[in-house]
């Protein structure tokens, strides 16, 4: 039995705000017993102004967040799961656009796990807002899996959870948990969030742990927030709600994998579809 600890953010524009809140979350999760904790996706900064944006977006090894994340969990000796930051590429990189980078940090402050998001958010939705993240970010392409204290973790982000194939592979890589953290709107959060997520984790056979920002942000958008935890059975085990930001904690019994995996057992039954 292991314990997370989820950080419903609601991020800003200032980096140095969203990393003292994302160090104040590793502290307290430490104190109430989770071995890793898990944030949201653009935790160390969310501003859809670009030219503004572009002053705090810079490379791995200079990025603040991230230092300041290594540092904490050094300090505290926890596992942290940074959603995601917005990463400038090499110098000597042939893509120009940004990354859109999960990190898996271990105890001792060392990066285990590196994913660059897939799938871009490229919609025009009924209400009006319109979204290109392909414009600012180029797509990952590796499917990341990493062993943590709480078994073995597969990466999403966000609108990746809207493909199927991604978690199939998942799947495959016979997953303990997967992390889907997110900045979901307000629209298709209401929509399909609670629904996407719990398929996920039936069709993974795995837990699905997915830290959300929340509520209304500098940059004028508003999240949808809900981040929640989700047993391999589909059983919504936390759900941190739609109002307001904070931590929320969940045990992760390794032996409802094993439960469910011998009553459905889906992954083993799996078969080729012939094209």
């Amino acid at each position: 039995m292991g314990r997370a600890a989820l950080f419903q953010m609601t991020s800003g524009i200032d980096p140095e705000a969203n990393a003292a809140a994302i160090v104040s979350a590793i502290r307290e999760a430490k104190a109430g017993g989770a071995a890793m904790l898990f944030t949201p996706e653009m935790s160390g900064l969310l501003d859809r102004k670009r030219e503004r944006a572009a002053a705090n977006i810079v490379g791995e090894a200079d990025d603040l967040v991230l230092a300041a994340a290594r540092e904490a969990a050094a300090r505290e000796g926890i596992w942290v799961h940074l959603g995601s930051l917005a990463v400038r590429p090499d110098r000597d990189a042939p893509e120009r656009r940004y990354a859109n980078r999960a990190f898996v940090i271990d105890d001792s402050g060392e990066v285990r796990a590196r994913y660059d998001k897939i799938h871009m958010f490229d919609v025009d939705l009924a209400t009006g807002e319109s979204w290109r993240e392909s414009n600012a970010y180029a797509p990952g392409e590796r499917v990341v899996t990493v062993a943590t204290p709480l078994g073995r973790l597969g990466l999403a982000i966000c609108y990746d959870v809207r493909f199927p194939a991604l978690f199939e592979a998942l799947g495959r890589e016979r997953c303990d948990l997967v992390a889907i953290p997110a900045a979901f709107t307000v629209p298709t959060g209401r929509a399909h969030w609670h629904l996407m997520q719990r398929a996920r984790a039936v069709e993974a056979s795995a837990f699905v742990l997915s830290a959300a920002q929340v509520g209304h942000h500098e940059d004028g958008r508003e999240t949808y927030g809900h981040s929640l935890a989700i047993d391999p059975w589909g059983d919504v085990l936390l759900d941190l709600g739609g109002d307001v930001a904070g931590l929320g904690f969940v045990d992760i019994d390794p032996a409802r994998i094993a439960e469910v995996r011998g009553q459905l057992p889906s992954l083993a039954n799996r078969r080729e579809i012939a094209k």
